[in-house]
């Protein structure tokens, strides 16, 4: 058996091929990020292997995006592939010498021992809807926590041109109440804006809810308001309201995907109390295929909710914190669901409320939430079958 260790970089990879008795059989060697690289690197495999993809396990680290072309180039090869963990490897490099030493060629050198008695599971390639469900559900993620950051700085600039605005509208930041101060950005502006004009803006942006009583008592508030106007600040106002227009559109798509993608899915995890359509296609994204995971203590460490464990001597700590080094996206959306789940659901607000009364804080109950949430998520995936309330 000979076994690769390819350190991926952005753009060149380090490799080195060694045998099971660790006798370097091809020495360190950089290839291109290119298809003329990877292409060179299985030409290169090949002949070491007799062309004889059994006789070869590739290795390297799972390092997102960077490693995600070449990780599907090697499987569409119909080579055996390996993802090890960076931290495993940052452990297992310690381990060999004290020295601080940090070089891609050691890196490729070590990755390829660890593929000795390394015992993971050779990389598959998720399914189209899988793999769709994690990018665009990771997408919507990431755009939700952008849309937040400019939140707050709509609130500030608007705080400077009209204080009084917020309290005029239930819901800042959606239908009429934004398209107004993306047209008129200041107290000063919707003050001189005539009143039928006003009128008509706000039927129309409203669907017909809003009419002249609404007017005006915005435009009787603009003309009493304390904002300070500032053109600057006015235009950028403006921006922000356009951009967070925008950026609700771009979720909206994201999520009429997610829902055509549940839909074809049909997955019994929505059947879960707390778990909705967006929390659901997270879930099944960020877990996968479930016949990877033997027990839901597995799946606990995937999403890096198991405790921190240390005991030394005769002292084993009672108090530990979660590891935390899993998906952060799936922890994100078991929290999610837990808290609908303490609301909606009574077992899981029995479950809850029982660990308060222990003693445990707010959050360390809803952790032992989670994690029953997550055992729950198990087996109603193993068993493909609906959520049924357990009998008392």
């Amino acid at each position: 058996m000979n076994y690769v260790g390819i350190d991926v970089a952005k753009d060149k990879h380090e490799c080195v091929v060694i045998s099971e008795r660790n006798e370097i059989k091809v020495p360190c060697f950089s290839f291109d990020n290119t298809r003329a690289g990877f292409t060179s690197l299985s030409e290169t495999i090949k002949a070491v292997s007799g062309n004889k993809p059994g006789e070869v396990k590739i290795g390297l680290e799972s390092t997102g995006h960077y490693s995600t072309n070449l990780l599907s180039f090697l499987v569409g090869q119909g080579w055996t592939v390996i993802q090890l963990n960076p931290i495993s490897v940052g452990d297992y490099k310690k381990a060999q010498s004290l020295r601080r030493t940090k070089t891609d060629k050691n890196d490729a050198r070590y990755i390829a021992e660890m593929m000795i008695t390394d015992r993971n599971k050779p990389y598959q390639e998720q399914e189209y809807h899988i793999s769709e469900l994690k990018s665009i559900t990771r997408a919507r993620y990431r755009l939700t926590r952008e849309m937040q950051n400019i939140k707050g700085r709509f609130r500030r600039s608007l705080h400077l041109l009209f204080p009084e605005y917020p309290g005029l509208f239930g819901v800042l930041y959606r239908g009429a109440s934004l398209d107004l101060i993306a047209k008129y950005p200041s107290a000063k502006e919707i003050s001189e804006i005539h009143l039928t004009t006003l009128t008509n803006f706000l039927k129309e942006h409203s669907h017909g809810v809003l009419g002249k009583g609404k007017a005006k008592e915005i435009k009787e508030a603009a003309k009493q308001s304390i904002g300070h106007y500032s053109a600057g600040d006015a235009f950028e106002l403006k921006m922000i309201a356009e951009r967070i227009l925008f950026m609700q559109r771009q979720r909206k798509e994201i999520d009429e995907r997610i829902e055509e993608i549940m839909r074809e899915l049909n997955s019994p995890v929505t059947t879960i109390p707390g778990v909705g359509i967006y929390t659901g296609a997270v879930i099944i994204a960020e877990i996968g295929d479930i016949s990877n995971f033997d027990s839901p203590s597995k799946l606990q460490a995937y999403a890096g909710m198991d405790p921190m464990i240390y005991q030394s001597g005769n002292y084993v700590a009672t108090n530990t914190p979660m590891v935390k080094r899993g998906s952060s996206y799936l922890r994100h959306a078991l929290y999610l669901a837990t808290c609908m789940a303490s609301f909606s659901n009574n077992n899981f607000a029995t479950y809850i409320a029982k660990k308060k009364a222990q003693g445990k804080h707010h959050y360390v109950a809803m952790a032992h939430g989670m994690k029953k949430m997550l055992r729950v998520i198990f087996k109603i995936l193993k068993s493909g079958k609906d959520y049924e309330e357990p009998k008392n």
